[in-house]
């Protein structure tokens, strides 16, 4: 039998009481005045403001090194492996510091050495746990000596997402493709510390983008992609000057059609290419054609436009925003990263 989780149920006694209403009188002739007050019972003082320093006992990382401690048990008596007084904890992490890729429970006596007690690598042939192997918080001793601890792995997966400036073909000059639609595509890959990432499947989540041979820029087509906290993938297009949203990017399994996702056309978008997201959740776009900077909303609204690079056509490509709000650039006149410092 494989357990996912352990859970342990407590009863507690519901205590009910009795709020009584006295009515007082104003007669001179009561007593109660007179009556000693009721002796109070001794403060207790809370446990934990009596909770002073930390000792380190032991490490918790075995051999393989395994980290992220989460659940706890104490032995309550010796049996097999496990050892009177000992402390098993159990490994979320794996040596890298994947999350629910542990496999390791380690016991410290009570004398502070700590031991491998389990790997759980592999299951014995015939059992199997879904999605295999992640250590939680949930780990208890059973009578007879069996150890219990939950598993809630995690597939270590990272999702890219593509714009594909050619495909689509429509329409060929001398059997050179020169226009057509192209589409937007999410690659989900699966990772692991000890290989290279392996591609799991592909989506089309957005089609229909226009693009067009051009001998300067070598092709006009969908080139910006900025993916929102909510999961919206926000598209510059550079052919024609707009920004498209394709709201679940990380998990839909249908393509959104370029027309029905855009947002924002025109206005001060002049060739757009690089795009980034502000720290206050706008857009960040740059033009191919004059270097200026457009702040668009999500909703689509073009709230500010400035001026990166004067007479900067051909300029400014990619960007992106640093954790202190502070925009990086890249100027293909001059070769160089440029940072525009925000001052919030």
């Amino acid at each position: 039998m494989n357990f996912r989780g352990l859970a342990k149920i407590a009863t507690a006694a519901l205590g009910l009481g009795l709020l009584a209403s006295a009515c007082s009188s104003t007669s001179t002739t009561s007593n109660a005045a007179n009556a000693a007050p009721a002796s109070s019972p001794p403060a207790i003082a809370p446990y934990v403001g009596q909770l002073h320093g930390g000792t380190q006992i032991a490490s918790t990382v075995p051999a393989d090194g395994d980290v992220n401690p989460y659940g706890v048990a104490v032995v309550p008596g010796s049996e097999g492996r496990l050892v009177a007084g000992g402390i098993l904890v159990s490994n979320f992490n794996d040596k890298a510091n994947v999350q629910g890729t542990g496999t390791t429970i380690v016991q410290v006596s009570p004398g502070g050495q700590a031991s491998l007690f389990a790997d759980i690598t592999a299951l014995p042939a015939g059992m199997s746990c879904p999605g295999g192997v992640g250590l939680t918080t949930a780990l208890g001793i059973l009578p007879g000596g069996w150890v219990v601890v939950g598993s809630l792995p995690t597939a270590t997966s990272a999702e890219l997402f593509v714009s594909n400036a050619l495909g689509g073909n429509t329409s060929t000059e001398h059997g050179v493709p020169v226009t057509g639609n192209c589409t937007v595509v999410r690659l989900d890959l699966s990772l692991s510390p000890s290989a290279p990432p392996q591609l799991t499947s592909s989506t089309v989540i957005g089609s229909g983008y226009p693009w067009r041979a051009n001998k300067a820029a070598l092709v006009l087509a969908p080139t910006g992609l900025a993916l929102s906290r909510s999961g919206t993938l926000y598209v510059a297009d550079t052919l024609t000057n707009s920004i498209s949203a394709i709201p679940h990017a990380l998990t839909r399994g249908n393509a959104l059609q370029d027309v029905a996702a855009t947002i924002s056309i025109g206005g001060a978008l002049n060739a757009p290419l690089g795009m980034a997201l502000a720290p206050n959740g706008d857009l960040v776009v740059v033009n191919g054609n004059n270097g200026n900077a457009v702040e668009i909303t999500p909703q689509g609204r073009q709230l500010a436009t400035k001026t990166l690079v004067r007479n900067g056509a051909g300029d400014l490509f990619g960007i992106i925003t640093t954790s202190e709000g502070n925009l990086l650039a890249v100027n293909d006149g001059t070769n160089a990263l440029e940072e525009f410092r925000f001052r919030g």
